[in-house]
């Protein structure tokens, strides 16, 4: 109640009554040259909604779950213990995360180099999270270390293990984005 009294109070003082002066502040014609930033403005920095963060997620998602899969497979192949697989496919969930955002930026005529630090800045974090999750719902439940690629334990432990990092990547990505971190960055690239 305190704020409505000030301002009684100065609603009463004839010197300011008058906030015409100010007019040059209401005047934003000086941020013309941000107008060509209109169309991103989804992307900007401060709120960002649950679908762009899930969108992001669901990239890293492609990436993670490729990698995974091959590792498995790789190691499941060559007859692999579960440590030596287990740390094949996080190096390709790695792998495939940043080349698929690496694609993306390529594609908007980006250099190698840039491109490349802007895939580990937008991925990283992502990637990580995403990995501990998944790799630790398969190291917690009962058997599915030891389940094989012929059985339903070891494809249905990936799939929820998958969908369990998913949800909890989300707000990290949301997090990163409405930073101006994360797949932002990547969204300067889009045009």
């Amino acid at each position: 109640m305190q704020h409505d009294t000030h301002h009684g109070r100065h609603d009463r003082h004839s010197g300011h009554a008058d906030h015409s002066a100010h007019a040059d502040h209401a005047d934003h014609s000086d941020h013309a040259s941000h107008a060509d930033h209109t169309g991103h403005s989804a992307h900007s920095v401060g709120k960002v909604g649950w679908a762009m963060a899930a969108r992001a997620t669901l990239h890293c998602l492609t990436g993670c779950a490729i990698g995974e899969i091959l590792g498995m497979v790789i190691g499941a192949a060559l007859g692999w213990g579960n440590m030596a697989t287990m740390v094949l496919a996080i190096v390709l969930a790695f792998f495939f995360g940043y080349t698929l955002t690496l694609r993306s930026i390529l594609k908007a005529g980006v250099d190698f180099g840039t491109a490349l630090r802007v895939a580990f800045a937008a991925d990283t974090l992502s990637i990580a999270v995403m990995e501990l999750i998944d790799n630790g719902v398969i190291a917690l439940w009962p058997g599915a270390m030891d389940a094989t690629l012929a059985d339903t334990l070891f494809w249905g432990a990936l799939a929820i293990s998958l969908a369990v990092a998913f949800v909890a990547t989300t707000p990290v990505n949301k997090w990163m984005i409405g930073r101006g971190k994360g797949h932002a960055v990547v969204h300067q690239y889009h045009h």
